[in-house]
């Protein structure tokens, strides 16, 4: 099975507004509307058995309001498994499944007993996105927050190294993500965009022998930006290619490379395609499209994700 560790969606009456928004600070193309059924739509086109989705929250008052959404949208699911096992709702049957982590923020006061609540409620794990915070990830807060989430078995996920949105800016560098993992010390932390996005030569001497996971998403490809929009010029977007993405993969231990999307900001079936086509061995993309994610997150059945 196809797991994508890392896309996002929002509630249905904020979705079109949303990706308007963020398409416009990005300059970037979507390719779903961003709704959960938009999601799904797109993954089971790419043959993507299961869609991890990372919440972002942009201030500490939201972070519960999002939690409580993310549990909702999973025990949602949930139903949706029970009844197609059961027969009742046959049309959901080979239908790809979206499963929640939670959010969290640095300025987040209660953030302990938060963090046991997401795990209690069987997230699995959280984003963090030092960008939209304003933060530094080796920042005290974030490395106590860090520290919570391996202390109660969460999986993190950041973004990592530059950010389309916010040119100029250095919250989350490569660099940092090795203090942090000094720091900490090895738990399940996921370095998204290959552990720095236009930062990849330093990720193979500074990062892979950490014990640190990279996700493959908005990585690989081209960049889609909307026609005649020339706001970022081709060389300041540069994307991995199939050798350059190879030589970070084979840099790491067997099983530290998950396969993520980013959607709904790049086309899930040509980021397949992508990994099938590199010059790896064939063992290699399968952990990378699904054996390793699928065992960060103890999973033994799509269904066994739900409480």
């Amino acid at each position: 099975m196809i797991i994508d560790f890392h896309t996002h969606t929002f509630p249905d009456k904020i979705a079109g507004k949303a990706i308007h928004k963020l398409s416009g600070l990005s300059h970037t193309i979507p390719f779903s509307d961003g709704t959960v059924e938009g999601l799904r739509k797109n993954a089971q086109r790419a043959g993507i058995g299961l869609s991890v989705v990372l919440p972002v929250a942009t201030s500490a008052e939201h972070v519960r309001h999002i939690n409580d959404f993310a549990i909702a949208q999973n025990e949602k699911e949930h139903v949706r498994d029970t009844e197609t096992q059961e027969g009742r709702a046959q049309e959901n049957c080979g239908q790809s499944r979206i499963f929640s982590f939670g959010a969290m923020h640095h300025e987040m006061e209660d953030y302990r007993a938060e963090l046991a609540r997401i795990a209690a409620a069987g997230l699995k794990g959280i984003k963090v996105h030092p960008y939209y915070h304003g933060c530094n990830l080796n920042d005290p807060k974030y490395l106590c927050i860090l520290d919570r989430a391996a202390e109660v078995g969460l999986i993190v996920v950041t973004h990592a190294g530059y950010d389309v949105g916010f040119p100029g800016a250095h919250f989350c560098t490569v660099p940092m993500l090795r203090e942090v993992m000094q720091t900490i010390g090895k738990f399940p932390f996921v370095a998204a965009h290959m552990g720095g996005w236009k930062e990849w030569e330093q990720v193979p001497e500074l990062l892979a022998d950490t014990g640190i996971y990279l996700d493959t998403s908005f990585s690989t490809g081209e960049m889609k930006r909307p026609e005649g929009d020339d706001y970022w010029k081709p060389e300041e977007c540069p994307m991995l290619d199939e050798e350059a993405f190879a030589e970070i993969v084979r840099a790491f231990p067997e099983g530290h490379i998950l396969f993520g999307t980013d959607s709904p900001w790049t086309d899930p079936e040509e980021s397949v395609a992508f990994i099938r086509n590199a010059p790896l061995p064939e063992e290699t993309k399968q952990e990378i499209l699904g054996g390793a994610a699928k065992r960060l997150l103890h999973m033994s059945s799509v269904s066994c994700l739900s409480r």
